[in-house]
């Protein structure tokens, strides 16, 4: 494989738990729902404004309501989370490995820039990556191909010479959908969760799986 593309929530950082919160406080306590855990749990793909419409309908909120809704709540998850910002175990070694070799990277993440900044920014990462695609750069979400289409195109590397890493049914079929291999990382999701996928090299726990290692 020539180029690795990297889901962030879930695959970069065990952050999942916190994003949940977060929109559970939200929709809940804050716009009057009464969703339980599970039921929010599985909405934690797309762009913010697009979970809003699956909880709530499309007739609730305007874009610009939901454009507010979802900065607020990524505040909430940022203050809350920061405390315990860390790449998972083994991630730091293979990006600096895969750097030092000259495989190309990207992020393909339904984020927003906000976001992905607070990673990056937060973690020294930036220079490990030549190209960011973000909630902010697509039309279509995951489990569309658009993302990782256009991160395989800002890298100048056709799309089936990339492996994603994903920790979400919908991001791997995204991949599958972009004629991506991808590698599962189970931080918020089991293996049985993707078996309708025919494109997941592996399950890993994090990068120090031997498995992972082997990718480089």
């Amino acid at each position: 494989m020539k180029a690795f593309i990297f889901d962030l929530n879930g695959t970069m950082i065990d952050d999942m738990t916190y994003h949940t919160k977060a929109w559970q406080n939200l929709l809940n306590n804050e716009l009057g729902g009464n969703f339980t855990w599970d039921e929010v749990k599985p909405q934690m793909y797309g762009k913010n404004p697009e979970v809003l419409v699956r909880m709530f309908g499309p007739e609730r909120f305007t874009l610009e309501e939901m454009e507010r809704l979802s900065l607020e709540k990524e505040k909430k998850y940022q203050r809350e989370f920061l405390p315990q910002l860390k790449l998972l175990p083994g991630l730091g070694d293979f990006l600096e490995k895969a750097y030092q070799q000259g495989i190309p990277m990207a992020i393909g993440s339904a984020a927003i820039p906000f976001n992905i900044d607070f990673v990056l920014d937060n973690l020294n990462l930036r220079h490990y990556f030549k190209a960011i695609v973000s909630a902010d750069d697509v039309v279509l979400s995951k489990p569309h191909p658009e993302t990782y289409l256009k991160a395989a195109a800002l890298l100048n590397v056709i799309p089936t010479d990339c492996i994603v890493f994903e920790d979400v049914p919908k991001g791997a079929e995204a991949a599958a959908n972009a004629g991506m291999k991808a590698v599962v990382i189970t931080t918020t999701h089991q293996p049985e969760e993707f078996e309708y996928l025919d494109n997941v090299l592996c399950f890993a726990d994090d990068f120090e799986n031997a498995a992972v290692k082997q990718l480089i």
